[in-house]
C-alpha cells in the first residue's frame, strides 16, 4: 500500500494552483482543517472557489483567505458570523451560491459516489428552483449575476428539483485519527461535512491529530476509507476555537460554556 503521509501541511497543499476549487470540511469552526487552510494562505494561493457549509469567521478558518480576497466564489449554506463575508457579497466582491444545507451535503455525497445529479424537494417553488437568486451584486447594489432556473419533475404527485453533484479539484478535511494509508476517523460533531468533502474531492488532503500504523484502526469504526484520501499530514497541536461561547448560571449551579 502507498504511504500517503506528507511531512507538513505546507508540502501537502503546495501544488494547489490559483483558481482551484476546494471542498472544505467542518461546520462553523468545528472540525475545520485549520493547518491546511493556514498553509494555503501562507502559500499565497488565490482566485479560489470554495465549497463549504460556511466561510469561517472574520479572523479564522476560511475567513483568513476571504479577508485577503483569495476566494473568488463560494458555495455555502449560510453566511454565519462572518461580517466580511456579508460585506464582500453585498459589495460585489464575492460570488456566492447559497444552497440549502441538506442539498449541499447531498451534492458532495453524490459527487463522491459518482452520481452526477439527483432530485430533491428542497427549494421547489422558490428562487432555488425558479432562478433569480442573487449570486453576485454590482458596486451599486444591483444584481449582476443571478441563478438559472432548474429542471423540476413530478414523482408520486410531488415536485422535485434537479441538483447537480459537486466534485471539486481538492478537498481539505480534519480528522481525529488516521493511518498512512489514508483511513480516517472523525470525532463527534467534526463528522459534519468532513466525510462528504473527503469523498467528493478529486484530491483529498487530510490533517489528522493522531497518526497510527495500518491495522490499528478498527475497520468497523473507520468513517472514510483510504480509497478516498490521497494525502495525510500529522497536526497534533492545532488550535481549536469556539465560534460563539454562551455562559449560563443559576442558583446552586456551576457556570458552564458550550459551543452553539
Amino acid at each position: 500500500m502507498i504511504n500517503k503521509v506528507y511531512p507538513d501541511a505546507a508540502s501537502a497543499v503546495a501544488d494547489i494552483p490559483d483558481g482551484a476549487s476546494l471542498a472544505v470540511g467542518g461546520f462553523g469552526l468545528c472540525g475545520i482543517p485549520v493547518a491546511l487552510i493556514d498553509a494555503l494562505h501562507d502559500a499565497g494561493t488565490t482566485d479560489l472557489e470554495t465549497v463549504s457549509n460556511n466561510c469561517g469567521v472574520d479572523d479564522w478558518g476560511l475567513g483568513r483567505l476571504l479577508a485577503d480576497h483569495r476566494i473568488r466564489r463560494t458555495t455555502s449554506s449560510y453566511v454565519g458570523e462572518n461580517k466580511e463575508f456579508a460585506r464582500q457579497f453585498l459589495s460585489g466582491e464575492l460570488e456566492v451560491v447559497l444552497t440549502p444545507q441538506g442539498t449541499l451535503a447531498e451534492k458532495l455525497r453524490a459527487g463522491g459516489a459518482g452520481i452526477p445529479a439527483f432530485y430533491t424537494p428542497a427549494g421547489v417553488g422558490t428562487q432555488v428552483s425558479e432562478g433569480g437568486l442573487p449570486q453576485k451584486y454590482d458596486a451599486e447594489g444591483g444584481v449582476a449575476l443571478a441563478s438559472d432556473p432548474k429542471e423540476v419533475r413530478s414523482f408520486g404527485g410531488a415536485d422535485y428539483v434537479l441538483e447537480e453533484s459537486l466534485t471539486p479539484d481538492f478537498a481539505l478535511v480534519h480528522a481525529a485519527r488516521g493511518d498512512r494509508h489514508g483511513n480516517l476517523v472523525f470525532h463527534a460533531a467534526a463528522m459534519n461535512f468532513n466525510p462528504l468533502c473527503a469523498m467528493a474531492g478529486r484530491v483529498t488532503i487530510a490533517e489528522v491529530e493522531e497518526l497510527v500504523e495500518p491495522g490499528e484502526l478498527d475497520p468497523e469504526h473507520i468513517h472514510v476509507p483510504g480509497i478516498f484520501v490521497q494525502r495525510v499530514v500529522l497536526v497534533p497541536d492545532t488550535e481549536k476555537r469556539i465560534e460563539k461561547r454562551t455562559v449560563t448560571a443559576g442558583a446552586g449551579s456551576t457556570n458552564g460554556s458550550k459551543e452553539s
